[in-house]
């Protein structure tokens, strides 16, 4: 299992993916689930993935020789718009999992699901979670973010705090940290390091890969400091009346 996330804000997108990969307890590897596929000036695309790594590293190789294949039905550099690019990955996933589904199967799950967004000049910045089947929901202000994997433990603190339209980009950052920690402590296959981009809207200079280690100092700061507010936080929450159980004043 892994863990995705990809924040939709009107100032741009933060996507972060973590490493970990395993079969069984024993054989722990640490591999990169983020690509970026980057023409400066014309297109800017991430593509973080969950899944089977087979097929997912299947699909980002596939995806990253037809750029340099012009004319092909699949080369993300020749795509029109972002919806146009997410069609293609979506074709390519779809691609790889007819040809190996069904020899895969009987040995485990050879499913995925990937996030793409990005920017293609011309046009605004989108971002799309892609199913193993090959169809895609792209995010709005409305549904401002979307996850893969091993969603569930990251999920509230960004249905309390993430908000399309208010949301720094700086901020957007500490909420994705702060979502993967909650996964790592909950779930044993999630953990750092985890990579992260951020893509500024209207913006089309290169993207960098940011990698937190366990042991950043920056991904150890706010952890520390957020676990440290929330237990301040609990301890100024008004107290509950309950005569005979717990005293007035909260002592």
């Amino acid at each position: 299992m892994t863990y995705g996330l990809g924040l939709y804000l009107k100032d741009g997108i933060v996507m972060t993916a973590d490493t970990r990969t395993n079969a069984g307890v024993d054989h722990v590897a640490t591999v990169r689930k983020l690509n970026l596929f980057q023409q400066p000036g014309q297109s800017i695309m991430a593509l973080a993935s969950a899944g089977n790594l087979a097929t997912t590293q299947a699909v980002a190789t596939i995806l990253e020789q037809r750029t340099r294949q012009p004319g092909h039905a699949t080369n993300l550099f020749e795509a029109p718009t972002m919806f146009d690019a997410a069609t293609m990955v979506g074709n390519v996933l779809r691609e790889v999992m007819t040809a190996h589904a069904n020899h895969v199967q009987g040995y485990g799950d050879p499913s995925a699901s990937m996030l793409f967004g990005g920017q293609i000049s011309g046009e605004g910045h989108c971002l799309f979670l892609i199913y193993s089947a090959g169809n895609f929901i792209q995010a709005t202000s409305d549904t401002c973010f979307l996850q893969i994997g091993e969603l569930k433990y990251g999920k509230p603190i960004l249905d309390r705090a993430f908000r399309f339209s208010t949301t720094s980009m700086a901020d957007a950052v500490k909420l994705s940290l702060l979502s993967f920690d909650a996964t790592v402590r909950s779930n044993l296959s999630v953990a750092p390091p985890f990579d992260m981009i951020c893509h500024r809207a209207n913006s089309l200079e290169p993207l960098e890969i940011r990698r937190f280690e366990k042991s950043d100092a920056y991904y150890s700061d706010v952890r520390r400091s957020y676990s440290q507010s929330l237990r301040e936080t609990v301890s100024n929450l008004p107290v509950i009346d309950w005569p005979g159980v717990i005293p007035g004043d909260g002592q």
